[in-house]
């Protein structure tokens, strides 16, 4: 449900651009990335690095496009919001609070986000998802810069890329605590006869 209600802003951007303008996809996303922040506050929650970032990029680029430059290509609106995307993962991490902390925050509790390799599984979940934004900026430089590539072959990086990420979210937590359990364990005293 989580990944759902995240990728949600996204995946409204990316199917909306396949049917209407660039400035009216935009908007949708950024109502769709408000909504999610509300929907999270609403239950507790915090205002999130990415649905944050999210909402202005959507916002920033759809006011653009509408008042000072619209004759952007679809190809090119894409390569903008991916990479903006690509820099609010890269700032989480520099800032070094990776954009997947909060996410974690509110589903684990305190005495695992406690745990020393909390961080470190959160900045290894970040640094999987800004490999994956990475790909799909490749991939829409890739539909601008050779025109004759086919729109699926395009679209397949960027959703190789965004479904590895949710799968490497949902494996590498378990993972994690299946090592953990495993150190935990004692190992078992031979006796020497």
């Amino acid at each position: 449900m989580m990944l759902s209600l995240i990728l949600a802003p996204f995946v409204a951007f990316a199917g909306l651009t396949m049917v209407a303008s660039a400035p009216v996809s935009l908007f949708a996303a950024a109502a769709v990335a408000l909504a999610t922040i509300v929907y999270d506050l609403s239950r507790g929650g915090s205002v999130k690095i990415l649905a944050s970032g999210a909402a202005i990029l959507f916002v920033a680029l759809g006011c653009y496009l509408t008042f000072i430059d619209a004759s952007w290509s679809t190809p090119s609106v894409r390569l903008a919001v991916d990479s903006g995307v690509l820099a609010i993962a890269l700032l989480s991490i520099v800032l070094r609070y990776p954009f997947t902390l909060q996410y974690a925050r509110e589903v684990v509790d305190i005495e695992t986000a406690r745990l020393p390799g909390f961080m470190r599984a959160n900045y290894i979940i970040t640094w999987a998802w800004t490999a994956a934004f990475l790909l799909m900026v490749i991939a829409n430089v890739l539909m601008i810069y050779l025109p004759g590539l086919p729109l699926w072959a395009g679209i397949a990086i960027a959703l190789a890329a965004r479904n590895s990420a949710v799968l490497f979210t949902k494996w590498y937590p378990k993972r994690r605590l299946a090592r953990m359990a495993q150190q935990a364990v004692p190992c078992p005293v031979i006796k020497a006869s």
